[in-house]
């Protein structure tokens, strides 16, 4: 009787417990400086999160090493739903191409993916081309002769220029930048030919016809272009590319706690004021199950991991 009594108050202390969560502040980890895109949409859920569980959500941002540094931070915080970290597809290609303290699957739980958005084909506006078809013919018609901007050896948009190329059969050269903004004074001025580039950075430099704009990498097209294809829709069947972001925790943290966190935040995506803020930075909400952000994980990790190898690109231990 005295065990099944001591069971039953064991068992209410663990209801008590779920029902309390969240009881103090929740740290956000970043992975880049305030201003990103990680940080814009990050800084949008957690304040949703805030108003809604009626608790603090603290950003922390540790920018550096493609983040690495904010993913080493969230890897060893105490696993009990405190401490999260935003991902992008950015810290599942770099332990493809560099070596990293941290395994995603190993040392994290899916919550939910927060957005996705497409990036944008753009081209010199002196480029005798107009739509993704006649760029490539352009190419082919001049192999090794053309170059691509990227931002860096290994980026999404490295990789994703060298998926577009072989899709297409082109001859290009790599052009590796630090940053895409770095990249677009080479762009405008013709020593940079195409590359793909974020909406943000790219559309004020479209809107002025320094650059043209020639399709968007998504499945779909985007809300903020409806008159821009894909690249798919424009000639390349197949190709699909997205910037994404995803909420993560610490491995251990309690599975109750996990659905709680990933039906409160996709609860807050679905409110106009923060998908609205998520817009403006030219991404879409989306909101996921943890399952879901598993599975889209993993088909990346796969993706990247043939592009790599077709491309020929070697790991730097």
């Amino acid at each position: 009787m005295t065990l099944l009594v001591a069971a039953s108050l064991v068992a209410l202390a663990g209801i008590a417990q779920a029902q309390q969560y969240p009881n103090k502040p929740i740290r956000l980890i970043i992975p880049t400086a305030a201003g990103g895109g990680p940080d814009t949409i990050g800084r949008a859920v957690g304040q949703g999160l805030s108003d809604n569980l009626g608790q603090p959500v603290v950003v922390d941002n540790r920018p550096g090493a493609s983040g690495a540094i904010a993913l080493e931070v969230g890897r060893l915080a105490t696993p009990d739903g405190y401490t999260l970290n935003i991902i992008s597809a950015t810290q599942v290609i770099r332990p493809l191409v560099y070596k990293v303290p941290y395994a995603l699957e190993r040392d994290f739980v899916p919550v939910s993916q927060l957005s996705a958005q497409s990036y944008v084909l753009v081209v010199n506006n002196n480029l005798p081309v107009r739509s993704v078809s006649e760029l490539v013919a352009h190419v082919k018609a001049n192999p090794g002769k053309l170059n691509f901007a990227s931002v860096g050896q290994g980026s999404q948009i490295h990789l994703m220029t060298e998926l577009f190329r072989t899709m297409t059969g082109i001859d290009v050269v790599h052009v590796p930048y630090k940053g895409i903004a770095i990249a677009y004074p080479d762009l405008m001025s013709g020593r940079i030919h195409f590359s793909f580039a974020g909406i943000i950075s790219a559309q004020p430099h479209v809107k002025a016809g320094r650059l043209r704009a020639l399709a968007v990498s998504g499945q779909t097209r985007m809300k903020a272009l409806p008159d821009l294809p894909t690249v798919a829709e424009a000639g390349v069947p197949g190709f699909a590319v997205s910037q994404w972001y995803g909420l993560l925790a610490p491995a251990g943290t309690p599975r109750r706690v996990v659905e709680f966190l990933s039906r409160e935040t996709n609860r807050t995506l679905r409110q106009p004021d923060v998908a609205g803020r998520i817009a403006a930075d030219g991404s879409e909400a989306v909101g996921s199950t943890p399952q879901r952000l598993a599975a889209t994980i993993k088909a990346e990790r796969a993706k990247w991991t043939k592009v790599i190898k077709q491309a020929g690109i070697k790991r730097d231990e």
